[in-house]
């Protein structure tokens, strides 16, 4: 017999009880009133008296007048980019988050299998279960020849049999649809460990997301009801997200009435520092649901047992509070504000009316991940020779379509969206320049992974609205390099020194000075200081930003993605310019 039987069956006192409350039956989809008997760190019973079982040892929670669900799942986020978890994690923990499933597309890409195994080792014994999908990206080779060798590959193959490894991470569908990739690799062996493989289908429809459906089993891409609708019908588990990237909970509302409840899920995609000490955490993405017109406890099953199940974690006891589940249990005092107010982790009071009772930890990476920007500041990097324009000429390029002194860049629209587009820099001498008055912004992507030779591409971007000065930043998504943003070449150069000097991070250069700065001094994306003071200097880069006359909406954001190919059209590598939907590198002449 179990040690749960004897409290179950009312011949033992348990640990702990949770009494009174409108306990969530997340399978059922609905609140009834019973009693949470837990014993060690799993629920024994949910009775509607536990009176027999309360002893003099017992600990007693009154949840009158509350709600008491299982904790909450986070189903797709990115933990390993702009603050190291294990400082960070008590602010999950009061929003009522108990399991974490991340990708590791900060340390993975840089590292390999150590980065996932280092990500791994930082956030273990933490009273929040994290778990990991392994990273594709150092197998892909669309635009760039992979950067792991067989011998790295199969490595990161290996971690799928990792129990705290659930699956592969998000593949963008360009590099995956129609063509062969070495991902296939991770894909086949996850089907033999039984685990997921995450989709990116952001503008994937149609028979291109009938032939993704074949290699993913989730996606958190949506952005409709139809969307979400489509993604059901191929079979493919949707995921619903609030976070700091993108509000896409509607969809979630919209495709709710004619999706079955349990093919979905929610997720935060990323709760960057600001937004997690100031908004919340999974709670408020269970609230923005309840918003959107989704019942109560379909929007908790959401966040609790669909991702639970739909990651293989169910079998841990995670995602309810069922006989035998594991004890993590949120008690919510207003379930339209969804207010958490104590919550549970493997049995233990983690959390309870406004008081944490666990606090920031540390982990002590080693050397090279605080020793990972290494790149070139040679001037030539910055530099663009003016025989790249098109339209014939003396001194050009021989295309005669193309304007006199017309060349190809980037222009950036709005959230993780950018296009193509061409435009005519001023030249000075033998080479092109920004013209920050017209729009016309230079770009300089430097490789900066132990592999790469720490040089890169210098191109344009139009659409950002800087004026002076330059930006650089290694938090640059799915790809290890440093960007630098900037109307003029020496501004740019000083500002990827700086970054460099910080080992990672943001550097805002005005005039010839460092006006903000954010070191990200682990594996070059993540910051190691107090959650707190990571959101402080959070502010003052974008506020800088806007002293350089940055006038979109988030500056931020519009930087990071610069490199990012899971949504089009153009972005850079470090070869030229990433064609996304063409999935061929171009250069800067038309």
């Amino acid at each position: 017999m179990n040690h749960l039987q004897s409290a179950a069956l009312g011949d033992e006192d348990a640990d702990l009880v949770v009494t009174g409350g409108r306990v969530c039956l997340s399978e059922k989809g609905e609140f009834q009133s019973r009693d949470v008997v837990i014993v060690d760190d799993r629920v024994a019973a949910l009775p509607e008296d536990a009176s027999p079982v309360i002893g003099d040892d017992t600990r007693v929670i009154t949840a009158t007048n509350r709600v008491v669900t299982p904790g909450f799942v986070d189903a797709h986020t990115h933990l390993d980019l702009h603050q190291t978890f294990e400082n960070a994690y008590h602010y999950a923990v009061e929003g009522g988050t108990t399991t974490v499933v991340s990708e590791v597309t900060g340390y993975g890409p840089a590292f390999g299998a150590e980065g996932v195994e280092q990500f791994l080792a930082a956030t273990s014994y933490l009273p929040v279960r994290v778990r990991a999908v392994v990273p594709p990206q150092p197998l892909l080779d669309t635009f760039e020849p992979r950067r792991a060798d067989d011998e790295e590959a199969e490595a990161l193959a290996d971690l799928l049999a990792d129990d705290r490894v659930v699956g592969v991470g998000e593949t963008d569908w360009i590099h995956a649809v129609g063509r062969d990739t070495p991902a296939e690799l991770l894909y086949e062996r996850a089907d033999a460990e039984d685990k997921t493989v995450s989709g990116h289908a952001a503008g994937c429809s149609g028979e291109k997301f009938s032939a993704f459906a074949t290699i993913i089993d989730d996606d958190h891409e949506a952005i409709s009801g139809e969307d979400i609708v489509e993604r059901v019908e191929n079979g493919v588990h949707a995921i619903g997200r609030y976070g700091s990237i993108r509000d896409d909970v509607d969809a979630i509302g919209d495709a709710y009435p004619e999706v079955p409840t349990a093919e979905l899920s929610l997720s935060t995609d990323g709760m960057w520092p600001r937004e997690l000490i100031g908004e919340g955490y999974m709670d408020v993405v269970v609230r923005r649901a309840i918003e959107e017109g989704v019942e109560p406890a379909d929007a908790i099953r959401m966040a609790t047992l669909n991702p639970a199940r739909h990651f293989g974690l169910a079998e841990e006891g995670v995602g309810s509070l069922s006989p035998g589940s594991v004890a993590d249990v949120v008690l919510i005092d207003d379930l339209d504000e969804v207010n958490v107010t104590t919550v549970v982790s493997g049995g233990e009071v983690v959390y309870n009316k406004g008081e944490s009772k666990v606090a920031p930890r540390t982990h002590e990476y080693p050397d090279h991940f605080y020793d990972s920007v290494n790149v070139s500041t040679d001037p030539e990097q910055f530099r663009v020779p003016a025989d790249v324009a098109g339209g014939g000429g003396e001194g050009v390029g021989d295309d005669a379509d193309a304007r006199p002194g017309e060349v190809r860049a980037v222009e950036y629209q709005q959230g993780l969206l950018s296009d193509e587009t061409t435009v005519v820099p001023p030249v000075e001498g033998d080479e092109l320049l920004a013209d920050p008055a017209a729009g016309i912004l230079k770009a300089t992507l430097l490789d900066r992974h132990p592999k790469g030779d720490g040089t890169g591409f210098t191109g344009f971007v139009t659409g950002l609205g800087i004026d002076s000065g330059a930006v650089a930043t290694t938090l640059v998504w799915e790809t290890t390099g440093v960007l630098a943003i900037g109307a003029d070449d020496e501004a740019m150069r000083t500002a990827v020194e700086h970054v460099k000097e910080m080992g990672g991070g943001w550097a805002v250069v005005d005039d010839g000075d460092v006006i903000a700065e954010l070191p990200t001094r682990v594996a070059g994306v993540c910051s190691d200081l107090e959650v707190e003071e990571t959101a402080k200097l959070y502010d003052a880069v974008e506020s800088s930003l806007r002293r350089l006359g940055a006038d979109v909406d988030r500056p931020m954001l519009a930087v990071q993605t610069m490199t990012f190919p899971g949504v089009p059209k153009l972005k850079f590598s470090f070869s030229g310019y990433a064609d996304i939907l063409n999935r061929e590198i171009v250069g800067l002449t038309p």
